[in-house]
């Protein structure tokens, strides 16, 4: 999805500087496996969110990003944690330097999910003990790691 209105309006003044922008993140997951995505600007694997637009509730833009990446609807079952800092700092092949806060949401999938192949090239289930061998956004290890463990799940 191409970058938003407001986004864009404020980029038309700063150019490509810094800009702190709000984030929302989906921990999707089935147990102890995790549903990551092969970002197209990256090659990364990394979790399905996107950015909050003005006057959105953080949750209803984490439900429309995974239903606009992914096409497939989720349930929230609550927050794993809030995210910055040096590891959420990026610059996009355009040269906009951006830094995220992210809420993380623990999600549960409801519907098949499939990469739109503009954001996302690939989606992929990985076990948790595997993430960490993949060329992934390394902040993603701490949120998997803050997720709450769900009965049942299979511990390696």
């Amino acid at each position: 999805m191409p970058m938003s209105d407001y986004v864009a309006s404020i980029r038309s003044r700063i150019g490509t500087d810094l800009l702190l922008l709000p984030g929302v993140t989906a921990v999707i997951r089935d147990g102890d496996r995790y549903l990551l995505a092969r970002h197209r600007h990256s090659g990364l694997w990394s979790l399905i969110g996107g950015g909050v637009e003005p006057g959105e509730e953080p949750a209803d833009a984490l439900v429309r990003e995974v239903l606009e990446e992914t096409g497939a609807r989720i349930r929230i079952r609550g927050i794993v944690g809030v995210y910055g800092g040096e590891p959420m700092m990026m610059t996009y092949p355009n040269g906009d330097n951006v830094g995220y806060v992210t809420t993380a949401y623990d999600c549960e999938l409801l519907s098949d999910a499939a990469p739109d192949m503009e954001e996302l090239l690939e989606l992929g289930w990985f076990d948790r003990d595997v993430i960490p061998t993949l060329g992934r956004r390394d902040w993603i290890d701490r949120v998997i790691d803050d997720s709450p463990r769900r009965p049942g799940a299979h511990d390696a």
